[in-house]
């Protein structure tokens, strides 16, 4: 091991309680382990260094003796690689032997035997609607279709059906499975039976074992008032059904707003371009807008001028975090009549004569530039 000091062995401070140093150690082994990497002389030799620094630290004694200065030399043997004749199976492994040996090999022993994996979650569906701008206001339903796994109509999700009991071929009907990779020699209860040596449950034929089928379904999904373009929906267990039981994963659904051929939204509030004639927004005038709940009426003040938004508060779509509702913002767009008859145009000469007022005077204010055509 030469002079490398052993906390840098395993990754720990000089203060690391005994817990620490074994969770360090078993993180290690299981990586470095020499079954695990057969063939590989560096990994060995980095289990050796791995080994004698858990021996050393784990023991109280030893650990002092190693903190003052002096490396105690262990009182047995080194353990060697073969383990020939033991048994690490999760049930003979007690105390403090259990949280390192039952730990460590639970990765070996799960490749070696091979078993059946449990229980595994669905995985997720994802599907998009759309909705009008009008419905988003309200609200609306969608029927989702899908074609998702379901649970197996004829094991019922379980992956097997029950039969005559029957000597498990897993084990022979012993209840256990042995399984020696060189010297070592692992045995754990069998899987397949769950220890008892019996079978009274086969794999369904339906299934396959799996628990699930593929089956076409439609998902209703509530689309609640005032949601964003683009939004995502959760449907918690709308997805896949689990294998063998297991957990149904979730539904996505993304919500496309249409755009509307009049509103603009942003946020809770619409915007609406509103056409105004001339007199209405000189003299003043009361105008019927347009709004997703139908028509109102709009007070268009005198002296309103071409680009000035006027309100319509609660008008617009609803805000669920503030609980309030957005508002209607109307931008006037003054429109001259067209075509002008010769009466139409006298009148306007003559409007013209009465207020001669020079409408883009603030522009040249602005710039501060003499104007060339006075």
């Amino acid at each position: 091991m030469g002079t490398m000091d052993l906390y840098e062995i395993l990754g720990v401070r000089r203060g690391a309680g005994g817990g620490e140093i074994r969770r360090a150690y078993r993180r290690l082994a299981r990586r470095y382990h020499p079954d695990l990497n057969p063939g590989d002389r560096e990994a060995q030799a980095r289990y050796a260094q791995i080994t004698r620094a858990f021996e050393t630290l784990n023991d109280p004694e030893r650990r002092r003796a190693y903190d003052a200065g002096v490396l105690l030399e262990p009182t047995e043997p080194a353990p060697s690689y073969g383990f020939e004749g033991f048994d690490f199976s999760v049930q003979a492994s007690v105390g403090a032997e259990a949280s390192t040996f039952g730990e460590l090999f639970a990765d070996v022993l799960t490749r070696t035997l091979g078993g059946q994996e449990g229980p595994q979650r669905g995985a997720h569906l994802h599907a998009t609607v759309s909705i009008s701008l009008a419905e988003a206001l309200t609200g609306a339903e969608r029927q989702v279709p899908l074609t998702r796994h379901v649970a197996c109509r004829v094991c019922l999700g379980r992956g097997a059906v029950q039969a005559a009991a029957c000597d498990c071929p897993a084990c022979g009907g012993t209840g256990r499975v042995r399984s020696s990779r060189g010297h070592m020699v692992f045995a754990r209860p069998c899987e397949r039976c769950g220890g008892s040596g019996q079978l009274s449950w086969v794999t369904c034929r339906s299934c396959g074992g799996q628990g699930v089928e593929v089956r076409g379904e439609t998902v209703a999904v509530a689309v609640p008032p005032g949601i964003a373009d683009g939004a995502e929906l959760r449907v918690p267990g709308g997805g896949h059904a689990g294998r063998r039981g297991g957990e149904r994963g979730d539904l996505f659904v993304r919500v496309q707003v249409e755009p509307h051929p009049l509103f603009r939204r942003e946020g809770p509030d619409l915007h609406l371009v509103l056409p105004v004639a001339v007199h209405e927004a000189a003299l003043g005038a009361r105008v019927e807008v347009p709004t997703l709940e139908g028509p109102v009426l709009l007070r268009v003040p005198p002296g309103t001028q071409s680009g000035q938004r006027l309100r319509l508060r609660g008008r617009g779509l609803p805000a669920p975090r503030q609980g309030t509702r957005g508002d209607l913002l109307a931008e006037v767009k003054l429109v001259l009549p067209s075509p002008l008859d010769e009466r139409a145009k006298e009148l306007l000469r003559e409007f013209a004569r009465i207020h001669h007022e020079d409408v883009r005077r603030e522009w040249w204010a602005a710039v501060d530039a003499p104007r060339r055509f006075d």
